[in-house]
């Protein structure tokens, strides 16, 4: 095993070590072999890297910044020659051959479920390290406004004013046989005396081949990579990604400004891609479920792909995604990151736009991170089976937490949940536990499309389903609704539901004969008690033990000072007297359709009986409503978050 070290200073005919360094990141990774390690010295390092050889579960291949040095891998290059062509807009000429075999700044974002392109690139500029908006004409450059009008399908929400002309920072690219001109309205600035970049590059840390296992990425900024759009019917090409691998781990980076995606732990290339938006002959849904089938041919289970741990990183300012993965994510860890600002330029919509996006994310854990400031928190589409979402904070999102065409089992507990929208919910079979849910939740029936169940612990399928609504626990929750009740919060969309697996099928067999209409037209049971409803949310109406108090005021505040990040709430004088039940793998019922129990990742049962900070909150089967075991009544003030990176 060796180590190998890489310096700005250094040269690629070295040897590599530390007295005379390689140059290149890239250089080293053709040379690494298991077990190896490369440290990397400060500077910008202007490559990508294409790792060569795998490292194993017990000998790794690690990559990290030299200890206290900051370490840049850019998908960027620097442009200069800024000549003036107008008040405040300037031009400069680039030579083609810059960009390599693929000219981000001709290649049009384009794929399925992109809604609202406007003529954006994968191309982007930035001065100062801030990225300025790609125009749709060069009129616009000329005059300084963005006329454009971007609805967010993600959300169902349109951007406030949108038809306002917006005064912006704008850039234009003319593309031509060997060169690009770029084209940028930089009001008061003079960009000869800036630092100003253009994309250049797809990705900065991707394999081109598959099957590169137990890469270890650690202690970098990574940042400005020409990412394309990323659906779950294309290779999920991110700035970073294992690219269909097992066991990476991606820790202590600051990961920000690609175009797209920062982290795809998703598929490769599986037949043709963007069928749907080229033929419209056959539903999107119909050639994603194709892609299932086709990556099970490839070998898609646990010995040869997913197993991922990404911790520890700061992940913001990019259009499409933080995170995001299609059936390559399955029993990975999420943990501890921050993920910021995606989305949130609105330059083109579609709907795979989230922080944390995964299809198939099978026996996936997501836990102790700060979701906030994006277009949509996190979204689990398809296949959450044993996903588990645990002591999240999410604030200032236009929507928390979507989970879509999924059957269960699936767990979130001990969350925060402060967006004014918190929960979209077209699934059944999950469990919601100990959470704080202060925005709009919303719970849909989905009877035109069938999705896979597994398994348990196994990306085998078991069989298909409709999402019917229901079946679904809500236990031991506080639900805060708005004042004014100008929108649903709390349980009472689960009106109609029976109480239990018995009630149901009695219900079901007084209206035969008859055999599919019956399961469109008799609810799933619904096992809802124990929970809290304050400031107008309204709760199961047969919900049995409840603490109400539509009018109280909780007066619940998200405020953020630096990396801090705290919530202050109010709670009744008569809470301390109302208790919750520590739940577990014995007292949750089993999933009705994949008939399974709630269970960890790794089959052991599952009990809560801790809170969102990992202290205990169970005392002899009893414990405190939401995730704080310390709430008291009267006033709480709680630090949530301290930021994982210096």
């Amino acid at each position: 095993m060796s180590t190998y070290y890489v310096s700005k200073q250094g040269d690629d005919q070295n040897v590599g070590n530390q007295s005379t360094p390689f140059l290149t990141i890239n250089h080293a990774a053709q040379i690494a072999k298991a077990g190896d390690a490369i440290i990397v010295h400060q500077g910008i390092y202007r490559e990508q890297i294409d790792p060569r050889r795998s490292g194993t579960a017990t000998h790794r291949i690690t990559y990290r910044a030299a200890a206290g040095e900051h370490v840049t891998i850019s998908g960027a290059e620097v442009v200069t020659g800024w000549q003036r062509v107008a008040q405040g807009v300037w031009q400069t000429v680039i030579d083609n051959q810059l960009f390599g075999k693929c000219n981000p700044f001709a290649q049009q974002l384009r794929g399925d479920w992109l809604e609202q392109s406007n003529g954006c690139h994968t191309g982007d500029f930035y001065v100062n390290g801030q990225s300025f908006y790609e125009a749709s004409t060069l009129d616009e450059v000329l005059a300084g406004v963005n006329r454009q009008a971007v609805t967010e399908y993600i959300t169902n929400v349109t951007v406030p004013d949108p038809h306002a002309e917006r005064t912006q920072y704008l850039w234009f690219a003319e593309v031509g046989k060997n060169q690009t001109t770029l084209i940028a309205n930089f009001h008061e600035l003079q960009p000869n005396q800036e630092l100003t970049e253009i994309n250049v590059r797809q990705t900065c840390f991707y394999p081109s081949r598959l099957g590169i296992n137990d890469i270890t990425i650690a202690g970098f900024e990574i940042c400005q990579a020409a990412t394309p759009w990323a659906p779950p019917t294309t290779e999920q090409v991110g700035m970073v990604g294992p690219h269909w691998a097992k066991g990476w781990v991606i820790e202590d980076n600051n990961l920000h400004d690609a175009k797209c995606s920062a982290i795809s732990i998703g598929t490769p290339q599986l037949g043709e891609e963007n069928a749907f938006s080229k033929h419209h002959d056959k539903p999107g849904y119909q050639y994603q479920l194709e892609k299932v089938f086709e990556a099970q041919r490839l070998g898609w289970n646990r010995e040869t792909v997913g197993s991922h741990l990404i911790r520890n990183n700061e992940i913001h300012h990019c259009g499409q995604g933080g995170i995001i993965g299609n059936l390559g994510g399955i029993f990975s860890d999420i943990r501890h990151n921050h993920i910021y600002e995606i989305g949130m330029k609105f330059e083109f919509s579609g709907w795979e736009i989230s922080a944390l996006k995964l299809h198939a994310g099978i026996d996936t854990v997501i836990e102790d991170n700060q979701i906030d400031h994006n277009t949509l928190g996190t979204w689990l589409d398809w296949q959450a089976q044993g996903t588990q979402i645990l002591r999240n904070l999410y604030h200032h999102n236009l929507r928390d937490l979507l989970i879509e065409m999924c059957h269960g089992p699936f767990l979130v507990a001990e969350n925060i949940f402060a967006s004014a929208h918190a929960i979209d919910e077209f699934s059944q079979g999950g469990a919601f536990i100990n959470n704080l849910i202060v925005g709009e939740t919303i719970i849909e029936n989905v009877l035109n499309r069938a999705t896979p169940y597994h398994l348990p612990h196994s990306t085998a399928i078991k069989g298909y389903a409709m999402v019917y609504g229901s079946d679904d626990r809500y236990l031991n929750n506080i639900f805060i609704g708005m004042a004014d009740h100008s929108h649903t919060n709390g349980t009472k969309a689960y009106d109609g539901s029976s109480l239990s697996m018995k009630d149901f099928v009695q219900a079901v067999e007084v209206r035969l004969p008859g055999d599919v209409e019956l399961f469109e037209t008799v609810r799933q049971p619904a096992y809802i008690d124990h929970n809290v409803y304050l400031q107008g949310a309204q709760g199961f109406t047969k919900e049995v033990h409840a603490f109400k108090d539509a009018d109280f005021d909780a007066d619940f505040v998200v405020s953020q000072s630096g990396k801090t990040v705290k919530v202050s709430l109010k709670m009744p004088p008569t809470f301390q007297t109302f208790c919750g039940r520590v739940q577990s793998t014995a007292t949750l019922s089993q999933t009705r359709l994949s008939e399974m129990r709630f269970e960890n990742p790794d089959g052991s049962a599952l009990r809560l009986a801790h809170d969102y900070f990992g202290w205990p909150n169970d005392k002899g089967g009893e414990n405190v409503p939401g995730p704080f075991s310390q709430l008291r009544p009267g006033d709480n003030e709680i630090v949530v978050w301290e930021s994982p990176l210096e």
